[in-house]
């Protein structure tokens, strides 16, 4: 056994070799040393030196193999120099990255060109060469190239100067000359350059371009599209091929017009990319069995490779949900005509028969190119309206013979689903009206409805069946996986879950069924809400990835992505490799595409974590416009994140997060009790944990930048022992009154995962 000094060593050096078979390889262990192997890396990691990433493992703060940087200036040999584009503040200083770029390969399809201020996906190294910067990086996709033009409004004071406000918390307020304004107004949102940066005084910023007054309809979902560079105007060439595409053929389909088939999706929708259909399996060998039938939308059908609709597709990864609009992956003329399943019109689709035994249990599937005619387009609403006994004059035709066996087989598919335990998180979304003007009119939590869990079940079910089909096939494709907990974090929920009086297991494999257990023990306590959110933060996140290790939240062994390829490139991938590996036709996956799918699995998890960011932030900024009127109120809130800096404190009735600095919770010294996510005195013990319900008072407002900050009118209460005897162990971390906590207000704790 190497010692553990050398074996950190070789993990930092070698990221892309430092999964446990690829060590045991490079020192040659074998047999019972493997198992030795096997316990040190696994105390490594207890003891935080190691941090498992999928089945690779890494030191903490260290970059992963693949990641997203921002090229940020040239060191003094003219060599480009990144960083990451996401990096936690907690962590100190991002690690600088050098960009290698062969000069023999540039423009010649091998390398693309980067160049300073250009955002990249690349591949990571460890800089062999100790004296420079901590990573070398190979460019793999330039994906926005950037001016080093930043966001701001533009800001008319009383006395006719003009100011540059920032729409980033962490952004500074420039100066900005009137010969430097251009065709910008004021309140108008407009990109910018710094001219001028001195060591006193305001930097000063010219004008590039307008991209819209701030006061008009949508502008708060165009900062966010901006800021975060999203693609949302289609070129040219891309609407052309839309506009040129002509509806698909019967060529190798088989015609399933007189299957009644329908759509059940929100109310306000506009594509419709699934349908479903239902009955009894007629088979004596499967006795109260069902068979389940879900045909999706054929995109690989009119977007097949190295067409511009591919590349912008790609470039786009998925689409942007806000509140006010949508940023599409593909044009409307493909993903709200040709492709969507209109009622009563002709549509290509790949359908999945599904055969399930009365205890749920998947007995066989077969996968069909199809020409289908929607039978009907429900609501959720409007669906279960009809199962609830108050069907309209649409769905009372339709109850008998279609929406029964329907929700007869969604009841098989729940006991198979209960069998299997998937994690049963209780964390409610909230959801935004927006009045004409695109300001907020309401916000609520829609109700869950057994017609969107039947319709969830079914997709599941499908994705599952394309998995194992390509599988069985040896087909390359598109996994989402979704990793088991950290073991760090894992002990971080422990510890938190034993100040509550809640077990958890230690050691061992957890499994979804394990957490579950855990969020029974809390329903009905006043610590609910608190626990699902810790087992939410302790879960890693679901990404894509041509190699599978499964799906850890939903209990499933093979998943991939597959029905809903109008919005996620990940599913056109998967049609495309079911209709090369079946021999069902035109639009397969290619030899190229194949090549790839490590690259695009990267990107287009960057991409969807780029659109959940772009999409909380355009959250944050509404409610905090919304609230920019209520300065002064009171209001009932909960604490949704602990941090040395101080508390973050949510609303329920917005879904809004606030920030309480550390340096204003009262005349005390306040330590951060990271285990039991607590903040409380040294002098009086009293304090304020996770989960607490507290009285704030709205204090500031930042609507540009989606920041509020609360102060605090709850006096804290006695904490825990377990908590307080935690000040005695000498590991401090806190503020007295009037020393300056961090973050900035409006900086949000962890949130939710997508499956």
């Amino acid at each position: 056994m190497p010692p553990r000094e050398v074996l950190l060593e070789f993990i930092s050096d070698n990221p892309d070799r430092a999964s446990k078979r690829e060590i045991a390889k490079a020192f040659g262990l074998k047999g019972d040393t493997r198992v030795e192997l096997k316990d040190l890396l696994r105390a490594l990691e207890e003891e935080g030196l190691l941090k498992k990433d999928r089945k690779s493992l890494s030191r903490p703060g260290a970059l992963p193999p693949v990641t997203v940087l921002d090229i940020t200036m040239r060191d003094k040999d003219g060599e480009l120099i990144g960083r990451p584009a996401e990096w936690p503040e907690e962590q100190g200083a991002a690690p600088a990255v050098l960009i290698r770029q062969p000069s023999e390969n540039r423009g010649k399809g091998k390398t693309p060109a980067a160049g300073l201020n250009d955002r990249i996906l690349a591949k990571i190294f460890p800089n062999k060469d100790r004296s420079g910067p901590a990573y070398t990086a190979r460019v793999i996709k330039v994906i926005d190239k950037r001016r080093g033009a930043s966001l701001g409004v533009v800001h008319k004071l009383s006395d006719g100067e003009l100011r540059l406000l920032p729409i980033d918390r962490r952004g500074e307020e420039m100066v900005i000359e009137h010969a430097d304004i251009g065709d910008a107004k004021d309140g108008d949102l407009v990109e910018s350059e710094v001219v001028r940066s001195g060591r006193f005084g305001l930097p000063r910023a010219r004008v590039l371009s307008v991209v819209g007054s701030v006061g008009s309809e949508k502008a708060i979902s165009m900062i966010a599209i901006y800021a975060h560079g999203i693609p949302h105007i289609f070129p040219k060439q891309v609407m052309d091929e839309a506009e040129d595409a002509k509806p698909a053929t019967m060529s190798k389909r088989e015609d399933w017009r007189d299957v009644p088939l329908i759509t059940i999706d929100p109310a306000d929708a506009k594509d419709h990319d699934d349908a479903v259909y239902a009955e009894p399996d007629p088979s004596p060998d499967n006795p109260d069995g069902v068979i389940v039938t879900v045909a999706i939308a054929d995109v690989s059908w009119y977007i097949r490779p190295g067409m511009a609709l591919d590349r912008e597709a790609l470039k786009r990864g998925n689409s942007v949900y806000f509140p006010d609009r949508v940023v599409p992956m593909l044009p409307e003329r493909i993903s709200n005509d040709l492709c969507s399943l209109r009622e009563g019109e002709d549509r290509p689709a790949l359908a999945v028969r599904m055969t399930f035994s009365k205890e749920g249990r998947k007995a066989g599937h077969t996968f069909h190119r199809i020409m289908m005619k929607s039978a009907a387009k429900l609501s959720y609403q409007q669906a279960q309206a009809a199962i609830d006994g108050k069907p309209d004059e649409k769905t009372g035709p339709l109850t008998d013979p279609i929406l029964k066996p329907l929700w007869h087989a969604y009841g098989v598919l729940k006991r198979g689903r209960d069998r299997r335990q998937p994690l049963e998180l209780d964390m409610p979304e909230r959801k935004i009206v927006l009045k004409s003007d695109g300001t907020v009119d309401r916000v609520f939590v829609p109700e869950r409805l057994d017609a969107h869990k039947l319709i969830e079940e079914m997709m599941i079910q499908a994705n599952v069946a394309a998995a194992e089909t390509l599988e069985k096939k040896r087909q390359a494709l598109i996994y989402r996986i979704h990793d088991t907990p950290s073991l760090a974090k894992q002990e971080t929920l422990r510890e938190f879950l034993a100040t509550l009086g809640i077990s958890m297991a230690k050691g061992g494999q957890m499994r979804s069924n394990s957490f579950n257990g855990i969020l029974s023990k809390a329903e009905g306590t006043p610590h609910q809400v608190m626990v699902n959110e810790m087992v939410l933060r302790s879960q890693s996140q679901a990404i894509y990835s041509p190699e599978n290790i499964g799906h850890f939240g939903l209990n499933l062994m093979k998943y991939a992505h597959f029905t809903s390829p109008i919005r996620r490139y990940a599913d056109l991938i998967v049609h495309r490799a079911l209709v090369g590996s079946l021999g069902l036709g035109e639009g397969g996956i290619t030899p190229d595409e194949e090549a790839q799918l490590d690259d695009i699995a990267a990107e287009i998890s960057t991409f969807e974590r780029r659109a959940m960011a772009a999409e909380r932030d355009t959250i944050n900024r509404l409610i905090a416009h919304h609230l920019s009127e209520r300065i002064g109120e009171e209001f009932e809130g909960r604490v949704s994140g602990v941090t040395k800096a101080g508390l973050f404190v949510s609303l329920p009735t917005y879904g809004a997060d606030g920030f309480i600095p550390i340096s204003t919770l009262g005349n005390d010294y306040f330590i951060f009790d990271e285990a039991h996510q607590a903040l409380s005195g040294e002098k009086t013990g009293l304090g304020y944990q996770l989960g607490d319900t507290v009285d704030v008072r709205l204090k500031q407002a930042i609507p540009l930048a989606g920041a509020l900050q609360f102060e605090m009118l709850s006096q804290g209460k006695k904490l825990p022992t377990a908590t307080r005897s935690f000040h005695k162990s000498g590991h401090k971390s806190g503020h007295k009154s009037g020393r300056r906590g961090r973050p900035t207000p409006g900086t949000r704790p962890p949130r939710g995962r997508r499956r």
